[in-house]
């Protein structure tokens, strides 16, 4: 993905218009984060910008070259059942929304006992409007699907757990 200054100025005015407090987006050669503190008590209408509603100043953002893309989320994911020792644990790369199927009414890309390869679709995560399918970098047995379609999940939340085969 390429972004030229152009991009990044529309995005970033679009970001100051909206309700966003946090966002994030990542290309091959780049890291861009946006991070806002409002206060939880202050009730924005839409279409007002951040800065008028709040004085709480935006945080500085840049692109980030060649940066390390290791990332440690602002607050702990939902708190996920037991880990077991014995399973591989798929987890969510970003926030988004979770789907099990490519569209509705479509099958499932996985059920519970259902085998998976390396590099296979096991969901689709929407967020900001874009469906990103996500590839498993893990192979084997589906043994537990832990977030119903279409529920919202966190950055480093659990979304499966798989046997390994």
């Amino acid at each position: 993905m390429q972004l030229d200054h152009d991009q990044l100025h529309r995005l970033l005015d679009r970001l100051e218009e909206s309700d966003i407090q946090e966002f994030r987006l990542e290309g091959d050669d780049f890291r861009l984060e946006v991070r806002r503190n409002l206060p939880t008590a202050a009730v924005m209408p839409v279409g007002v910008p951040a800065m008028a509603a709040a004085p709480a100043p935006a945080s500085p953002v840049a692109p980030v070259a060649a940066a390390p893309l290791t990332e440690t989320p602002s607050a702990p994911p939902p708190p996920a059942a037991a880990s077991r020792t014995d399973l591989l644990e798929i987890t969510a790369p970003m926030v988004a929304t979770f789907y099990r199927a490519p569209a509705p009414g479509e099958p499932s890309f996985v059920e519970v006992g259902t085998r998976i390869n390396v590099g296979q679709t096991v969901c689709i995560l929407e967020a900001m409007k874009l469906m990103n399918e996500l590839e498993t970098e893990v192979g084997g047995e589906v043994v537990e699907i832990l977030v119903e379609n279409g529920t919202p999940v966190e950055f480093g939340q659990v979304l499966m757990r798989v046997r390994p085969v």
